[in-house]
This record gives structure tokens, sequence and C-alpha cells, in this order.
């Protein structure tokens, strides 16, 4: 169901996020770093708020895309490169996830690269259709797609463009490419994989018909 208010439960989703945020804040592994993603998180959720108000969207969209700012915020804090998931895993589960993939490097940031596709689908998707009502489906999900990786290119042309005015430590601190040439290549390459998966499981939400 499209709204296009907030109610109680956005209110609650909202707090939530916004207190992730504040504990983010405290003690941030590199402080400007965690500012420059930070500002992000703001101009996300400001263009989040705007669309509600202008074209409404369904509250499943409205909590995958603040999931999305979540897992965001959790990287700003330990700038991406750092944060221990596998530590975390392996507390909790007895299990290393690290070792039993074979990575070597820290994985966070592709998860948040994959996310992004695959949580702000929806999210998408509801800006096409409202600018293109007559579109269909197939159509719609062709050119979230194509925005999906357009966006993905401009973020990591940005982040190089930041990363030129930065010294060589700070520029590593920020992208959190850990030495991989190909980094910004496999980001845009996992946000494009994350947008078709739960594109097509939409597509095929919407061919099913509901059985009463």
């Amino acid at each position: 169901m499209i709204e296009k208010q907030l109610s109680l439960k956005h209110y609650i989703a909202l707090a939530i996020l916004l207190l992730a945020a504040l504990v983010a804040s405290f003690q941030p592994l590199e402080f400007d770093s965690y500012l420059l993603h930070q500002a992000g998180t703001v101009l996300m959720l400001i263009a989040l708020l705007i669309s509600i108000k202008k074209i409404g969207i369904s509250y499943l969209s409205f909590c995958l895309y603040l999931s999305f700012l979540f897992i965001h915020i959790i990287g700003a804090h330990y700038l991406y490169s750092h944060v221990p998931y596998n530590e975390w895993i392996v507390k909790l589960f007895n299990f290393d996830l690290n070792q039993t993939m074979g990575w070597s490097r820290n994985m966070y940031d592709r998860l948040v690269h994959f996310a992004y596709g695959l949580l702000l689908y929806p999210f998408f998707y509801r800006c096409f259709q409202v600018w293109l009502p007559t579109a269909k489906p197939f159509t719609l999900f062709l050119l979230v797609i194509q925005f999906v990786m357009a966006s993905s290119m401009i973020y990591e042309l940005l982040e190089w463009g930041l990363s030129i005015g930065l010294s060589p430590e700070d520029a590593e601190n920020y992208n959190g490419q850990q030495g991989d040439m190909w980094d910004a290549h496999k980001d845009m390459f996992l946000a494009t994989v994350g947008a078709i998966l739960i594109g097509i499981i939409q597509l095929y939400k919407e061919k099913t018909p509901i059985r009463k």
C-alpha cells in the first residue's frame, strides 16, 4: 500500500535509525571520513522524506531504504574496511565466515554495494512508476537496473574525485579499496546483481495471480 503520510510505525523506524546514527557517532574509527560518509546518509534521508510527501511509497520500501542506511551507518563508523563482522559471526555462531569463503579482505563494503541494488530497488521502481505511469513492469525493471548501474558509477567517480584531494592514507580509509585495483568494478557489479535479483522476484510476483 502506497502511503504519503508518516505514521507511528514510520516514526518508530526513523527513531531506531537515528539512535543507530547517534551510537555510531561515539568514537568512530576516523572522524573526518565518518563525517563524509554520514553526509550521504543525511542527503539520502532527506530524499526519502521528500519522496514520501511527493509520490508516496509503501512501508516495506520505506523499511528497506532505512535498512540500507543502517548498514551504511555501521560501515561509516568502522570505515567499511574494518567492520568486525567476521569476529561477530565467530562469537555468536562459532563460525569463521572469511575462512570458509576463502576471503583475505574485509568484505563489508561489498555487502553495502550489493544492498544498494537489493534494498533500494523498490524505492527506485516507485519513482520511475510515477514518472512513467504508462510504462510496463519489464520496462520499469530495465530502467531501474540501468539507474542502479549509472548511479553506482557516478558514486565511484565522486569517491575518486574526493580521494584526489586527500592524503593516500585518508583516501584509503575513505575508499576502503584494500589494495584491489578492481574494487570499483566489483562494487558496481554487485549493486547491479542485487537490483536484478529483487527485480526478477518483483516481476514474478506481479505476473503470478493471487489465489483467494
